[in-house]
């Protein structure tokens, strides 16, 4: 985005200004490392997967779910599966009704039809009718962790209450699997355990609240756009280590995103969405090889390049003449 709106560009880091220059001349020649580090490609790659078995259970299974607020129905027939130790990204612009099959899955918004199964059992559609268990498998990660942590408590006390609501730990036993939870996001006890969230950096926040996801035990997270408030560096970071927990826990994923270079390094399968409805869905090699949907080209075709003359092109390519007329139509 920076290369389609900056004249100049002024790069820094902890505070300090690490270089500056014309945004052309930055971003074809920078000279120091970090700034090169930066506008590197993403090199993160999670390795391709053996097909599901046939005939596996999906842990989390969305069946013809439709859902609306008031009297307006938002979901149309959803369908998707999502089978142990995968990730599946759900993509689609804003309003296309990610979030809101998120929320139908957790329970917070009861579905008007069709049903959400976990490991084949049939769960309740609103959250307050499930079990404790129910709940405890299926946790979210949010995509604003400043907002996602109680500012008044402690990561202590953030990561440490479900640890006790799920798994009845107190006193020394808790603090214990607290510090084990920071190991696993690879954030040390001894310094961490103590603090409040505003003395964190925003990766360091959002590895709490996988820290705080991880801490119910769960089969089945939910990350809802974890990475987007992110810089490039630290969203690998988060990317590799939510990568290395699924390798090691057998975790599922639903990857809720409109980030397509993030799709490509961490999903295994892919379901499209556009106002409501199910457009394509697929295994990630698949979707990223022609023939498309024509709305799955358009959001393709809609990834930003690091090349200042990207919108220009993009623009004389559907036919627009200037940005305020870019409104693309519906398809």
């Amino acid at each position: 985005v920076v290369a389609q709106m900056a004249d100049n560009i002024k790069v820094l880091l902890r505070g300090d200004e690490v270089e500056e220059a014309d945004t052309r001349t930055m971003l074809s020649d920078p000279k120091e490392d970090y700034t090169k580090s930066l506008w590197a490609v993403r090199a993160f790659q999670r390795p391709e997967k053996p097909p599901v078995p046939e005939g596996s259970v999906p842990v989390v299974s969305v069946r013809g779910i439709t859902a609306a607020y008031g009297k307006t129905d938002v979901l149309h027939d959803v369908s998707f599966d999502i089978h142990a130790g995968r990730t599946v990204a759900v993509v689609g612009e804003s309003g296309s009704g990610k979030s809101t099959a998120a929320r139908c899955i957790t329970g917070l918004l009861p579905p008007r039809m069709g049903e959400i199964a976990f490991d084949g059992e049939v769960l309740p559609a609103d959250y307050r009718k499930r079990t404790k268990d129910q709940l405890r498998q299926a946790q979210m990660i949010y995509q604003m962790a400043d907002t996602a942590l109680n500012p008044r408590k402690t990561i202590g006390q953030i990561i440490g209450r479900p640890v006790q609501f799920y798994g009845g730990l107190k006193g020394a036993k808790r603090r214990e699997r607290v510090n084990e939870l920071l190991d696993q996001i690879e954030l040390e006890p001894s310094q961490y355990y103590n603090r409040l969230p505003s003395e964190l950096s925003g990766g360091q926040k959002q590895r709490i609240g996988i820290a705080r996801a991880l801490a119910a035990e769960p089969k089945f997270i939910i990350c809802d756009e974890v990475t987007s408030a992110l810089d490039q560096l630290v969203a690998e970071g988060i990317l590799r280590l939510l990568a290395d927990l699924q390798d090691n826990l057998g975790l599922s994923y639903m990857f809720i995103t409109h980030d397509l270079a993030t799709v490509k390094s961490i999903a295994d399968e892919v379901v499209v969405m556009k106002e409501g409805k199910v457009i394509e869905q697929g295994e990630k090699t698949s979707m990223f090889t022609p023939p498309h949907h024509a709305y799955t080209d358009l959001l393709l075709s809609s990834v930003p390049e690091m090349d200042p003359d990207w919108l220009t092109n993009l623009l004389e390519e559907r036919g627009v003449d200037n940005i305020g007329d870019a409104a693309v139509d519906k398809m």
